[in-house]
């Protein structure tokens, strides 16, 4: 699946589980500001499992810091689609989340957030197209306004902010599962789980179809979940 495709799905999967999965694993509800900012976070969070890609979107959201990034990643983890899509990754990336919330404080949370908002932001084509300078300028700069502006909503240690990342790492090995090739979802065991709906990356089920569907989804859920004016009444 293209970057877009794998954001606008980790926003739509957060913006459906977000009123009845935090409740039952992190003993909390969100509020609808929580709602609205992880759901933007998960969209970012859902390009990471791509960091053992060498010329994907988040090799290119930060310019040469970021491609030299995923190439050390793409050969520690031994390629693309290996280790960083599993189960395992999932699991270290929330847990590590965690922990640097817990020993890191808010310089950790905020700069979380604006690795998460750039990648979204890059992957969700709110920048100019290619990989140029205006490029890397718009994606920063607006990096940096939306976390300075999220810093006024967002607790000091968000318990819902390792599972946003989680979530969007598990929704974006999801869906290379629906592509050929597929994930091994529980490497280091080799097999790649497949079911195949998307033969190629970029073709017209995947944008002509699954993306507007997942859009308008993700648009709907969070109207009746964060922005209706009768939410948090």
């Amino acid at each position: 699946m293209m970057g877009h495709s794998h954001a606008v799905s980790g926003a739509m999967l957060y913006a459906a589980s977000a009123p009845f999965l935090p409740p039952l694993l992190l003993h909390t509800h969100l509020r609808p500001s929580d709602i609205l900012m992880g759901t933007v976070l998960c969209a970012g969070a859902a390009l990471l499992p791509d960091l053992d890609h060498h010329d994907g979107t988040i090799a290119n959201f930060l310019g040469p810091l970021s491609k030299l990034l995923c190439r050390l990643v793409a050969f520690l983890s031994g390629g693309h689609r290996h280790a960083t899509h599993s189960l395992l990754f999932v699991a270290l990336m929330s847990a590590g989340t965690w922990a640097g919330i817990t020993y890191g404080g808010h310089r950790f949370t905020m700069g979380a957030t604006f690795v998460l908002l750039a990648l979204a932001i890059r992957a969700l084509h709110l920048c100019p197209p290619g990989d140029g300078l205006s490029q890397w300028i718009t994606v920063v700069g607006l990096a940096a306004i939306g976390t300075v502006g999220i810093d006024r909503w967002m607790p000091s240690a968000p318990v819902w902010l390792p599972y946003a990342v989680g979530l969007g790492c598990l929704a974006h090995i999801l869906g290379d599962c629906l592509t050929k090739k597929g994930a091994p979802l529980l490497w280091p065991h080799k097999e790649r789980y497949e079911t195949v709906l998307i033969q190629r990356s970029g073709n017209t089920v995947e944008t002509k179809v699954l993306v507007p569907l997942m859009s308008v989804a993700t648009l709907a859920l969070l109207w009746f979940t964060a922005l209706a004016p009768t939410v948090g009444n």
